[in-house]
């Protein structure tokens, strides 16, 4: 590997300096600067194809995605179900939610009418997420491709930074599943404090090595990360031209593109897919609890289909991921598709204004979005 381009300074100091400038300059890219739209491809090589939903290029790796797909979180599912379920994938407790008949009917329904509604791709990125998608498709493996990461058993974890514990983890992980393959491996890097260069590389070795083993052995289709630090992911763009072929990272219904040393320049420069986690940010853009009787769902609904269309406004999204716990949710995603993509002035004002009550709602365990209002 080539010599890294970057050290620490970069990623704390020089990252926050680009960030608060652009953030004081006000700073909007321009039609001029976006990719232009190609020619769309034939229906033929589109899975699980719907005529009422838009499909995007994933980078270089030439899967055509529809323009939302299926988060693995499920927060708030409890609520849906009238089970104390609450968690999103992350704790042992997970595991035994996913007995729950309830909790299964509420997925594999879920699943079903993204099915329906031409939603091709899921993200799933815990060991519980993995275990519940694969069993919500069991049977229909052929209509949706399955991302995946096993955060817990990847490099977050000290003793998961070689390529024999990476590969490791993947077997286990697959067989868990009772899946023969993935369609995608983003493996989570590292997310609380900075490893230094040294470490950091060894990292970026190991995670790149075991992507490109795993797809020698058959065991993935594509290789991607999955990171909140911004810088980091620039440079393993510039630094894994040929290996990194997806990201899956923060983007939000007020994140926007920095005017220099963007990502986004990173992206289009290596067709780099991207999926955009947390556009709801974390659901702080609503001002309900997602129930179905909730007084605000109407207008809940219409924030979801601003925040999705907005994100779409940027075409080096390949599409933002949503955490959808009902059917109707799904039904809601899918109709902001089928909107117009750009915002009128009105849907503007209301828009600035909800991020406004977004960022004022965000709770302390995320307040690091705030470091993704400029990307």
């Amino acid at each position: 590997m080539a010599d890294h381009p970057m050290n620490r300074r970069d990623f704390v100091a020089g990252a926050a300096a680009v960030a608060a400038g652009a953030a004081a300059g006000g700073f909007n890219p321009s039609e001029a600067q976006r990719t232009k739209k190609e020619a769309p491809p034939s229906r033929r090589s589109i899975l699980n194809f719907n005529e009422n939903m838009d499909y995007r290029r994933l980078g270089k790796t030439g899967l055509m995605v529809s323009a939302v797909c299926l988060g693995g979180h499920w927060k708030r599912v409890g609520r849906m179900i009238g089970q104390p379920i609450d968690a999103t994938g992350y704790s042992k407790t997970d595991m035994e939610n996913l007995k729950i008949p309830e909790f299964q009917k509420n997925r594999h329904d879920v699943v079903s009418r993204c099915i329906e509604l031409g939603i091709n791709y899921v993200d799933a990125c815990t060991d519980q997420e993995v275990l519940a998608y694969s069993r919500a498709l069991k049977g229909r493996r052929d209509k949706m491709y399955i991302g995946a990461s096993w955060y817990k058993r990847e490099p977050r974890n000290k003793e998961y930074r070689t390529v024999p514990k990476l590969m490791e983890a993947l077997d286990a992980g697959l067989q868990e599943a009772g899946l023969e393959h993935v369609d995608l491996w983003r493996i989570t890097l590292p997310q609380d404090g900075m490893p230094d260069l040294g470490e950091l590389t060894r990292i970026e070795e190991a995670a790149f090595g075991v992507l490109e083993k795993a797809k020698k052995q058959g065991k993935v289709r594509f290789s991607g990360v999955s990171t909140h630090n911004r810088p980091w992911l620039k440079s393993v763009i510039e630094q894994y031209p040929n290996e990194l072929q997806v990201a899956c990272t923060p983007y939000t219904a007020d994140s926007k593109e920095l005017p220099t040393d963007s990502v986004f320049s990173a992206v289009r420069k290596f067709n780099v897919g991207v999926f955009g986690i947390k556009p709801f940010a974390d659901n702080a853009l609503f001002k309900g609890d997602g129930t179905p009787n909730s007084p605000f769902r109407e207008e809940d609904d219409k924030r979801a289909r601003l925040a999705l269309r907005y994100i779409l406004g940027n075409p080096a999204i390949t599409a933002p991921i949503a955490g959808l716990v009902t059917m109707a949710q799904v039904d809601n995603a899918a109709k902001a598709i089928m909107e117009r993509r750009k915002l009128d002035q009105a849907e503007k004002a209301h828009l600035e204004e909800v991020s406004k009550h977004m960022w004022a709602n965000l709770r302390p365990s995320h307040q690091w979005l705030r470091n993704w209002e400029y990307v």
